[in-house]
């Protein structure tokens, strides 16, 4: 008995460690999944209900992003306090408890994107208080209205990166961001922001980015955020932009306003730095060579701004909105799709530092070409969609084009181009004249020729890479229009006839191309076997929509990779296409809406495993008066196709020997079965006497 106690004690010890056995198991299951390097937890999307609590306690980053947490207890995190980045991203949270963070004094980047903070905002927001070394927070997709917005982030002051995207603010004042004056980056986009209050941005003395694209908000006048650099407000209805007159530098460098409603030039700061302006998709033109006023006064308008007790009325040439404006440093802009007639004069000169110009889907009908427009920086230009019929360039003016690489003049309703326009274009590689009703020059244009010219000639453009002549009732090419070129991409479909059924003409380029675009070209049945031996670079060609009735030729190394053949008039499809070493290097070809013989073909069986046939199961073959697709054929040649493979002549001899001999037999009978009464009549017809 004197042991009995000892036994207790050991029984008792052994249930407490199998007790705590037992509990660390079913722990580790719950943890199974995460992934931990290096002080980095990754514990997203593995459907936990509470926050891991057997992780290395000195993770410095957690990742709980998509589990259905739904509350955020104040023992959640006490087991990391070393965290400095944790994210909680669509965790389902609706409340997060008033001492969540009270131990993690080195958060530092929180996300709390895509849950539903707003249901119990004003616990969740006393607990992100005790965050005061908090940098970054997201609390875009939370359903927050401004009130809730401004709550949550009020004694935050050392946040640096506020993400408030995706929820449901309207009105922006002055008490949102108060105290917020270590902002650096605030980004309001998809709200519902309609008015934004004089003084709301005044406190954020450090605001370098805002984003506030797709929002309500109808103008914006008096911009006055000196600080700034990047402005993102897209997807507006913008139809005003006026920046403050006052002569103060600017910072910004980044100005999108596209896909809004402007209907003039913005109003820019009169010293900046600005370097990307991005007005595409608004309703902009220069209208005043439209507005017929000998009076000044009848060419402005007047804003009237109020701000409490305080008035000011700002007054802004409509006609001139660009002439004040600092460009200087401007290297980029897009003003595509708007409404401009046309460019005024000294525009493009203000813009010296100008690199890309995009004015594609205007309505611009001429353009000059002057001394410093466009400036000697342009490196592309971007002109198609539009309606010009004539390019001027001025007289005795070479090189305005020096350093020009791409040109786009696609989609217009030009005929041609000045003579001298490309002279000394020696960095120019990319030109699309693409539906234009041009003509290529037979021979050089003499160089005292003045005026525009009739035909556009490329010889001797050594930097000329990529040219497309798609669509420009081209005719049939002679003397090597593209000699001197080291073209390496070449578009001329859409060009009925131009090559009149012989590739020679391409035959300066064919060294040096790498994709050929013979698209609609009209290569018909006459048109002798065609041979691209010489293109050993090519990569790809398009010869579809011809009447091609013959696979064409590659001989020796070939370099192709991709060839379409649809919509020809091919019937037969040659064994050496799935036998010959060249086309096996294919990666994609196309053969489909041919009009494909089912019996006349040799290489089917194996072209239907030849993976490279990117339209494999629309190749359709005439069966017998029916089209059944080429993976549906039997196994080896088809029944039916076996009377085909006969010669025709004991074809027609097995068919009419049978009908010969019935017909023979027929006679036969008949003559033998009326012999005597035949005979009877014609000698009583006759009267001829009979011996017996």
């Amino acid at each position: 008995m004197e042991f009995l106690p000892l036994w207790l004690c050991l029984g008792f010890h052994f249930l407490i460690v199998e007790w705590r056995n037992g509990r660390g198991t079913a722990t580790a299951a719950s943890q199974r999944g995460c992934k931990v390097v290096d002080g980095v937890a990754d514990c997203r999307d593995l459907n936990l209900a509470s926050v891991p609590s057997s992780l290395p306690s000195h993770s410095r980053m957690l990742v709980l992003d998509a589990n259905p947490l739904k509350i955020l207890w104040n023992h959640s995190l006490q087991a990391y306090p070393r965290l400095e980045n944790l994210s909680l991203h669509s965790c389902h949270l609706n409340r997060i408890s008033h001492y969540a963070f009270q131990k993690q004094g080195h958060l530092r980047h929180l996300v709390l994107a895509d849950n539903r903070l707003s249901e119990n905002y004003k616990e969740s927001a006393a607990a992100l208080h005790t965050l005061l070394g908090l940098r970054r927070l997201d609390l875009s997709g939370n359903s927050l209205t401004e009130d809730m917005a401004a709550l949550m982030l009020q004694n935050l002051s050392s946040l640096e990166v506020v993400s408030l995207a995706r929820n449901t603010l309207m009105r922006l004042d002055d008490s949102v961001f108060e105290g917020l004056e270590h902002l650096m980056e605030l980004d309001l986009q998809r709200n519902y922001i309609f008015e934004i209050e004089g003084g709301a941005f005044d406190g954020l003395t450090e605001l370098r980015r805002l984003n506030l694209a797709y929002n309500n908000l109808p103008c914006i006048v008096d911009f006055s955020l000196t600080q700034l650099r990047f402005l993102n407000v897209s997807y507006n209805i913008l139809e005003w932009f006026l920046a403050a007159r006052e002569e103060v530098a600017f910072e910004l460098e980044m100005l999108d306003l596209s896909h809004n409603q402007l209907l003039f030039f913005p109003l820019l700061p009169q010293c900046g730095r600005l370097h990307t302006l991005l007005l595409q998709d608004n309703n902009m033109g220069f209208y005043r060579e439209l507005y017929n006023t000998s009076s000044p006064q009848e060419m402005v308008a007047q804003f009237l701004l109020v701000d409490g007790n305080v008035t000011n009325i700002t007054t802004v040439n409509l006609w001139e909105e660009f002439s004040s404006s600092d460009l200087s440093a401007l290297r980029f802009l897009d003003m595509s799709q708007n409404q401009f007639r046309h460019l005024p004069d000294g525009f493009l000169k203000q813009t010296p530092s100008l690199s890309h110009l995009n004015l594609n889907h205007n309505c611009l009908k001429t353009l000059h070409i002057r001394e410093h427009e466009p400036p000697g920086a342009l490196t592309e230009l971007d002109l198609s969609h539009n309606r010009l019929a004539e390019l001027r360039l001025a007289p005795g003016l070479t090189g305005s084009l020096r350093n020009l690489r791409l040109f786009n003049l696609s989609s217009n309703q030009l005929l041609g181009v000045p003579t001298g326009l490309f002279d000394n274009a020696s960095s120019i590689t990319t030109i699309d004249m693409s539906h234009n009703q041009i003509s290529l020059c037979p021979l050089a244009v003499p160089s005292d020729w003045e005026g525009p010219s009739s035909c556009v000639d490329f010889r001797n453009m050594a930097s000329l890479r990529s040219l497309s002549l798609d669509g420009c009732g081209l005719k049939a090419l002679q003397d090597c229009p593209f000699q001197g070129t080291s073209l390496t991409h070449l578009d001329l479909s859409s060009n009925w006839g131009v090559l009149n059924g012989s590739i020679s003409p391409l035959q300066a380029v064919a060294p040096t191309l790498q994709v050929l675009s013979l698209r609609d070209v009209g290569l018909g049945s006459g048109t002798a076997e065609m041979d691209f031996s010489a293109f050993g670079n090519l990569r790809e060609l398009d010869l579809s929509g011809n009447s091609l009735t013959s696979f064409p030729r590659f001989k020796g190394s070939l370099a192709l990779q991709t060839l379409d053949l649809r919509r020809n008039s091919l019937t037969a499809l040659p064994q050496r296409v799935v036998s010959e070493q060249p086309l096996r290097g294919l990666q994609t070809i196309y053969l489909s809406q041919n009009p494909y013989d089912c019996c006349g073909v040799e290489g089917w069986g194996a072209l239907q495993h030849f993976k490279t046939v990117a339209d494999l199961p629309m190749v359709t073959c005439n069966l017998s008066s029916k089209i059944v697709r080429v993976v549906e054929l039997p196994e080896g040649m088809p029944q039916d196709c076996k009377w085909g493979q006969v010669d025709t002549g004991l074809f027609h001899l097995v068919l009419i020997l049978p009908s010969c001999l019935t017909l023979l037999v027929a006679c036969t009978v008949v003559f033998l079965t009326f012999k005597k009464p035949l005979l009877q009549v014609i000698k009583s017809r006759c009267h001829w006497s009979s011996i017996y």
